[in-house]
C-alpha cells in the first residue's frame, strides 16, 4: 500500500509545477492529496490553460486550505511526505515560524513534526538575506529546500520539458518511484539520447 504524497500549491508564480506533480503522480498511479491556497487558484488561471477542476481531478482527495481539521492537519494520518510547488515566500515565512494560520502551514508543520520529508520548490528571486534566513531556519527544522532550477544536461526543447525535470527531481526526494525524467549517465552516456 502506498500512502498518499500531499500537494500544494501556492500563489507563488509557478503553479504548473504542482500541477505537473500532480500529473504525474496520477500517472504512474500514486496517491495524491492536494491543498490549493487561495491565490494559487488565481494564479493557475493566469499562468496554465488547466482549469481548477482539471487541477483537482488529479488528485484523489482535495483539502480546502481552511479546513484546520482535515485528516492531513494530524501526524496519525500517515503520507509519504508532502511538496508544497511552487512555495511562495508568505508560506516558507509560516513554515519556517510554525505559525499555522491555514491547512497549508499546518500540515507542513505536521509532515516536520513526524519526520517526514517536506520539499519546498521556493520560487522568489533575487532573494534577500531574510528570505535566505527564512529558508535556512526551514532546513534546520528538516525541510528540504528545492528551488526548481532548470537541469540543461537533459536537452530540454520545451518549457515542459524543463518543468518535468524539476518536478521529477522533487518526487525524488520524496521516494516516489518513476521514469518521468532524464537521469544523469555521465558526459558520453547523455549524448544524443534525445
Amino acid at each position: 500500500m502506498s500512502y498518499p504524497v500531499l500537494v500544494a500549491i501556492t500563489g507563488a508564480s509557478g503553479a504548473i509545477y504542482g500541477v505537473e506533480a500532480l500529473r504525474l503522480l496520477k500517472s504512474i498511479g500514486h496517491p495524491a492529496h492536494l491543498i490549493l491556497s487561495e491565490v494559487a487558484r488565481r494564479t493557475i488561471e493566469i499562468e496554465t490553460d488547466y482549469s481548477i477542476d482539471e487541477v483537482k481531478s488529479f488528485a484523489e482527495i482535495v483539502h480546502s486550505n481552511k479546513d484546520q481539521a482535515a485528516c492531513v492537519s494530524s501526524g496519525s494520518y500517515q503520507t509519504q511526505g508532502m511538496l508544497i510547488a511552487p512555495c511562495s515566500i508568505k508560506t516558507l515565512s509560516g513554515i519556517a515560524n510554525s505559525y499555522n494560520d491555514n491547512l497549508i502551514i499546518r500540515a507542513a508543520d505536521v509532515t516536520l513534526k513526524e519526520r517526514r520529508r517536506l520539499v519546498l520548490m521556493v520560487r522568489e528571486t533575487p532573494l534577500h538575506a531574510g528570505h535566505i534566513r527564512l529558508m535556512a531556519q526551514a532546513s534546520e527544522a528538516g525541510a528540504i529546500i528545492f528551488p526548481p532550477m532548470p537541469a540543461f544536461y537533459a536537452r530540454p526543447s520545451s518549457i515542459e520539458e524543463l518543468v518535468r525535470q524539476s518536478v521529477g527531481r522533487a518526487l525524488d526526494l520524496l521516494d516516489i518511484k518513476h521514469n518521468e525524467i532524464k537521469r544523469w549517465m555521465g558526459p558520453e552516456g547523455n549524448k544524443n539520447k534525445d
